[in-house]
């Protein structure tokens, strides 16, 4: 039986109980063990962590880690260049792309709203899930710790909030979305691409209230679903402009 210990900073200290949090733990186990399989042992994901060291030095997910070793495991930062050191996945997705699991349907909802590619597993299995996300190069959105310890899932976010719309900002801020944000380009109801349309193209469809007071519309190229920038639209900008501006 060999030991090391290991120490989580910031936020990845949420995944522990309190009285393990900010502090070394000594973690036992039977070698040869990847750093991976350790560090999930502790209960963090290792989709949320970007940067692992080992005696000081950096390591991927699949060092392994021997009798007396000390571990470092850090979340993404968002300030420190970390460049010359090994991040644990090999590239960011340049263009994010979500998949949610059933229970995150308002946040997938936001998020079709601002523009991005969003699908929404309902009554898919966890298998199901990690596998879309891995083949079609997703990031996996979720409140399942052990959903995102799947080995298959390299880009995945641990839902923290639990009301839609804190839900939406932590995303935002923690992925670096407002950059990417292209309001009215995506459907909220089947994740289709939006194209403007003629007001008399859909006139016959709108409420009257819409019909009045609207010049600019758009539709869905799948479903046909019919947008305009009414009064949802302008509480959603309202919230973009406050987690932008920080």
């Amino acid at each position: 039986m060999a030991s090391a210990v290991f120490r989580f900073y910031e936020e990845l200290n949420d995944f522990l109980p309190p009285a393990r949090r900010k502090r070394d733990l000594r973690l036992a186990f039977t070698p040869p063990a990847p750093v991976r399989h350790l560090i999930e042992t502790l209960g963090v994901p290792h989709t949320e962590v970007e940067l692992i060291l080992i005696n000081g030095e950096s390591a991927g997910l699949d060092q392994r880690v021997a009798d007396g070793d000390r571990v470092s495991v850090y979340p993404m930062f968002e300030s420190l260049d970390i460049s010359p050191l090994l991040r644990i996945r090999r590239r960011p997705l340049r263009e994010p792309r979500f998949v949610a699991d059933a229970h995150l349907g308002k946040l997938a909802h936001y998020l079709r709203m601002l523009g991005f590619d969003t699908l929404l597993a309902s009554d898919c299995p966890d298998r199901e899930l990690a596998a879309i996300a891995a083949a079609q190069h997703r990031i996996l959105l979720t409140r399942d710790r052990a959903l995102l310890m799947r080995r298959i899932v390299t880009h995945g976010c641990y839902v923290r909030a639990r009301r839609p719309l804190g839900q939406l900002e932590d995303i935002v801020r923690r992925l670096d979305l407002c950059r990417c944000i292209r309001p009215f380009s995506r459907c909220m109801r089947c994740n289709g691409d939006l194209e403007a349309v003629a007001k008399a193209d859909v006139e016959h469809r709108l409420p009257d209230d819409a019909r009045r007071i609207f010049s600019e519309f758009w539709r869905c190229a799948g479903c046909g679903q019919v947008y305009w920038k009414g009064g949802h639209y302008q509480r959603m900008r309202r919230l973009v402009e406050r987690i932008c501006s920080h």
